[in-house]
């Protein structure tokens, strides 16, 4: 990550938090361009779950933004945002599962407490995906995917709060804090089976 010319030393202290944060071996975690317009200064990060060569993941892939705006915005409640996205495919019965979507958003509440990373004005949607195919499609069966898109504004150590992204793509890929080198039994199947 190279720092954003002519950012508050804040923003570039923050950089180097993210710089410096460690990941299971797991999960790959590159630089992404940042969106444009959201905020004056902002990084982006991308994570997957054990990526092929292709770098694409079967199991679950993220996002994860830190904005920064040293005007405040209300809507904040202070200098710095957190942007986050973690989806994963699941097995069709799982999909359907009514407590899925309030299990997903406790396992993001569990991993920011895990890593003591201290956050307030939280919000974001957890979305429940079913699909089945059809046509040339209809060998692939039935599917389901988990998305979670959530944001909030973080008190602390951003490093803290990238890990406890990461931790949440892991574990909705099936895999949970401590099992990194343990395989994922079955073939995790893609949104259309």
């Amino acid at each position: 990550m190279t720092p954003d010319g002519g950012a508050p030393a804040a923003f570039a202290a923050a950089q180097e938090q993210l710089r410096a944060a460690t990941f299971r071996s797991d999960f790959v975690v590159r630089e992404i361009p940042s969106p444009q317009g959201v905020a004056p200064h902002s990084v982006a990060l991308a994570g997957d779950v054990r990526p092929t060569s292709e770098g694409e993941s079967p199991y679950g892939t993220g996002r994860f933004i830190l904005l920064h705006d040293p005007s405040e915005p209300d809507a904040w409640g202070g200098a710095w945002r957190i942007v986050a996205f973690a989806q994963a495919p699941l097995e069709p019965e799982i999909g359907t599962d009514p407590l899925l979507a309030d299990v997903t958003w406790s396992w993001l509440v569990d991993a920011l407490e895990s890593r003591s990373a201290p956050y307030h004005s939280a919000s974001g949607t957890a979305t429940k995906i079913l699909s089945k195919g059809f046509g040339s499609l209809a060998d692939e069966g039935d599917g389901a995917q988990i998305e979670l898109r959530a944001s909030w504004t973080p008190d602390g150590d951003f490093s803290a709060h990238v890990g406890a992204w990461a931790e949440l793509v892991c574990m909705l890929a099936g895999l949970p804090p401590g099992s990194e080198g343990i395989a994922v039994l079955g073939e995790r199947r893609n949104a259309n089976g």
